[in-house]
């Protein structure tokens, strides 16, 4: 399985597990978490945590070093187009020119979900001023192409609302957009415990993103433990192909050449 990595945007990955850095108790507890989940793209909210805009607070890349992981920074908490493009730019002066980030424009406090309108306008102005640009979207087929048409280096459907906890609720949306898709697909929000993470990648996705699922279990420790391992037995199941399945029963051994 060492073979089998996951390419974003011109680098490769081994760990297919994406992770998130807020609602921990504190620094301690989100190092912890984050190397127990093996995972190497970690996602910061900059409007929420202090990379280096606040001089005077904690910094959250003094335990998650730039040296040891891929940072992502994400535009979670903007509404508009406007803002999710200006959060990026002024990511890309903290992280000394750094491309990679994660986009999402949400539609209303309640739900989370995402602005359509306003991710296609931003990721289109993002993509030409050279970012590298993973999506958040909905499950809509037609607006995942788009967006990768618009030039995208993932596209990263919800698997349900963020933060809900409730799993992998459309899975058949999931699997048309895996297979017109030319980039990866990303299951980001909605996993709730290692079942969740398993399905997605038994689907096909190429990877998957979370961040309640871990920070907000009992043990977050623990948690973030048993999801690099669904997600690697997801994989290595999707890749062995599974079982048909059959409406009656076929007997585990072989009738032929019985004794008796």
């Amino acid at each position: 399985m060492n073979n089998d990595l996951l390419h974003i945007a011109g680098r490769s990955y081994q760990s297919r597990l994406l992770v998130g850095t807020g609602k921990y108790q504190d620094l301690e507890e989100t190092r912890l978490a984050i190397e127990a989940s093996g995972a190497e793209i970690v996602t910061v909210a900059v409007r929420r945590t202090n990379i280096g805009q606040n001089p005077n607070e904690p910094n959250l890349l003094e335990v998650v070093s730039p040296q040891k992981y891929t940072i992502l920074p994400n535009t979670a908490g903007c509404y508009t187009a406007e803002d999710a493009i200006r959060t990026c730019r002024l990511a890309r002066e903290l992280l000394d020119g750094h491309n990679l980030v994660k986009l999402e424009v949400l539609g209303d406090e309640k739900t989370l979900y995402p602005n359509i309108v306003e991710t296609l306008k931003s990721a289109e102005v993002l993509v030409k001023e050279g970012f590298e640009v993973m999506v958040y979207t909905s499950d809509d087929p037609i607006v995942a192409k788009q967006l990768e048409e618009i030039g995208c280096v993932a596209v990263m459907p919800l698997g349900s609302l963020i933060g809900s906890g409730l799993g992998i609720i459309n899975p058949y949306n999931l699997r048309i957009i895996m297979e017109q898709a030319n980039v990866p697909i990303i299951v980001d929000a909605g996993v709730g415990t290692a079942s969740d993470a398993a399905i997605a990648m038994e689907l096909g996705c190429a990877g998957v993103l979370m961040n309640t699922a871990i920070a907000k279990a009992q043990k977050p420790i623990l948690m973030a433990s048993a999801m690099k391992k669904a997600v690697e037995a997801g994989r290595e199941s999707f890749l062995a192909g599974r079982m048909p399945k059959k409406l009656y029963a076929s007997a585990s051994s072989p009738l032929e050449g019985k004794f008796f």
